[in-house]
């Protein structure tokens, strides 16, 4: 995962993926995508974001630049794509880009919990500072925080919603391919 420092103000690039189930807004700068935004929800989620994360970039609608993005996207949520290949730009401290990483070393169809993902940061004690650094994802779906769930197995906190995270892990869940006795559990690749 890419990160940048906060710089001189960039154009963010964005777009509206609207099909027969997900509405979200997505961004991108010259370097990567930037942003996926929660289901259903207006454009100032992403405007409040921008303002925070990269002050005085000027948004700019552009479909076209966010084709590819959009393209992988559909095919994760149709049960076509397991890993998201193009080039990310994402900004936060290196804590935070830490949890991040570590959420997307989490396979698709798998859950960890949030102290499953203080451990692999070695910073056991971070549950709740985890916690918040997930919050902050800005790339939902793509760094898959939908993936982390409590310690007991229960649906936890999401920013795009819990109704959003059952769907996004159904969706991952249909596609697991059950083990046989003592062999791993794997990801079906048809």
């Amino acid at each position: 995962m890419n990160t940048t420092q906060r710089d001189k103000a960039v154009p963010i690039y964005w777009t509206l993926l609207n099909n027969a189930e997900w509405t979200l807004h997505m961004a991108t700068t010259e370097k990567g995508l930037c942003f996926v935004g929660s289901h259903n929800q207006a454009i100032d989620e992403l405007i409040d974001w921008a303002q925070t994360r990269y002050p005085g970039s000027h948004i700019i609608r552009d479909d076209e630049k966010l084709l590819p993005y959009v393209k992988e996207l559909l095919e994760y949520l149709r049960g076509e794509r397991k890993i998201f290949s193009k080039p990310m730009d994402v900004r936060g401290t290196p804590f935070q880009i830490a949890v991040w990483n570590a959420l997307s070393a989490i396979p698709y169809g798998l859950t960890k919990s949030y102290s499953d993902i203080a451990q692999h940061i070695q910073k056991p004690s971070s549950v709740r500072a985890v916690g918040t650094a997930i919050g902050a994802n800005p790339l939902l779906i793509t760094v898959p925080c939908h993936r982390v769930i409590g310690k007991n197995g229960s649906l936890t906190g999401y920013r795009g919603g819990l109704e959003m995270k059952t769907r996004l892990l159904e969706l991952e869940k249909k596609d697991l391919v059950i083990p046989a006795e003592g062999s791993r559990l794997r990801v079906s690749t048809s």
